[in-house]
């Protein structure tokens, strides 16, 4: 037993350091994750990785989460996983749970300054990813079109049926009329932690809880129930990216009442500020909420609301990944979603990200030149955002 504890033991202080560092985004914390698991510890090989990140790219969630998560898995199991995706994420978590706190001390700073910095910072960042997921994902006139129609409907149509309705669309509309690049697929070794009858009842305990808290939640008025509802089908939906999460969680939390948008978006905005995964933005705003769970309990609460579908998805998955991912329906399904959900992350940048912040002229120019350092400069956006908050409450 004590030979067990130490590997995991072990692998919880790898994903630590990396949870505190590693700044810049999922494609960054990919980047560090070959480092340490390719370069440094060479428990996989390229081909391996690159399997992993391809699965976790085609799977709904944080892909970089994901990744974290499958390498614990594969590693030690169920041990591994959960160790490598707490490592990984409390960290953020943590942090974003204070400033939630720090923010509720201060009273109503809607009208701060440094809030309508963060706000700013917050319309660059998502400018940001709105450019590179469209150059990456819509490359020919039928992407595009599948975007800009995604993004019309929802903005029409702001509800979450209608963000669901234009991701089926999407995957519809690239299975029929989109054809996927031929791609070499390296073959994988057997692992002795994955099991596809364990595979399949992770898959079916996803279905099963996306749809049972969904009834429950429109049949009953529990909070515990609605809050886990509501971020466990955020998490089930977000395809090309973390910022998608952005439009579920403003429908989820800011339209229901549970966070006021002022609020939302400064905490979005602090977000980009902490290393370590976007969807840790969830626990800012379980910790914001204004009715029970709410706090420390709450921000935990939603975290894990919000990871419980990409835990049971990549674990269901790991052992059917080799059979799907030669499938060339699958990938064309795949490359309309990703298409589809670049328009649902035009829509949302417009409503309520650019709606709320860009309130003036100089506060258009502000979020210009956020774009410009954050785009063509490189600044990172953690440094962005503690910039934009100081210019923000020196300006403003």
């Amino acid at each position: 037993m004590t030979r067990n504890r130490a590997p995991l033991f072990s692998l919880f202080l790898i994903y630590l350091r990396l949870g505190l560092t590693s700044f810049g985004g999922p494609v960054a914390h990919l980047g560090y994750f070959r480092d340490e698991f390719v370069g440094r510890k060479k428990w996989l090989t390229d081909e391996a990785y690159a399997d992993l990140v391809a699965l976790c790219q085609f799977l709904p969630g944080p892909a970089s989460s994901q990744v974290s998560y499958a390498i614990g898995y594969l590693r030690h199991g169920w041990a591994g996983g959960i160790l490598a995706w707490c490592g990984f994420t409390l960290p953020s978590a943590i942090a974003l749970i204070l400033f939630a706190y720090g923010l509720a001390a201060i009273g109503d700073a809607s009208g701060a300054g440094w809030v309508l910095g963060l706000k700013l910072a917050a319309v660059a960042v998502v400018a940001k990813a709105v450019w590179g997921m469209a150059t990456k994902l819509c490359r020919n006139r039928t992407t595009v079109t599948f975007a800009l129609v995604a993004g019309a409907v929802v903005l029409l149509f702001p509800t979450v049926w209608a963000q669901i309705g234009v991701i089926l669309c999407g995957a519809i509309g690239g299975w029929i009329l989109l054809s996927p690049p031929d791609t070499k697929w390296s073959r994988t070794e057997p692992n002795p932690n994955l099991s596809h009858r364990t595979g399949l009842l992770c898959l079916i305990s996803f279905a099963v809880l996306l749809v049972g808290f969904w009834i429950a939640g429109s049949l009953l008025s529990s909070s515990y129930i609605q809050y886990f509802d509501a971020f466990y089908r955020s998490g089930s939906l977000v395809f090309g990216g973390g910022h998608v999460v952005l439009p579920l969680l403003e429908e989820a939390v800011v339209q229901t009442g549970w966070v006021d948008q002022s609020t939302f978006l400064a905490g979005y905005g602090a977000t980009q500020a902490v290393p370590g995964p976007l969807f840790t933005f969830s626990a800012f705003l379980g910790a914001s909420m204004n009715q029970s769970p709410a706090g420390w309990f709450g921000g935990l609460y939603c975290l894990v609301a919000i990871y419980v579908p990409s835990i049971l998805l990549v674990s269901g998955l790991l052992p059917f990944w080799d059979r799907i991912r030669t499938n060339r329906s699958a990938k064309r399904a795949l490359a309309g979603t990703n298409a589809a959900v670049v328009g649902l992350l035009l829509a949302a940048f417009y409503n309520p990200v650019w709606i709320s912040a860009v309130i003036s002229p100089g506060a258009a120019a502000f979020a210009l030149f956020a774009f410009l350092l954050l785009q063509f400069w490189k600044m990172p956006p953690w440094a962005l955002v503690i910039l934009s908050g100081l210019a923000g409450w020196a300006v403003f």
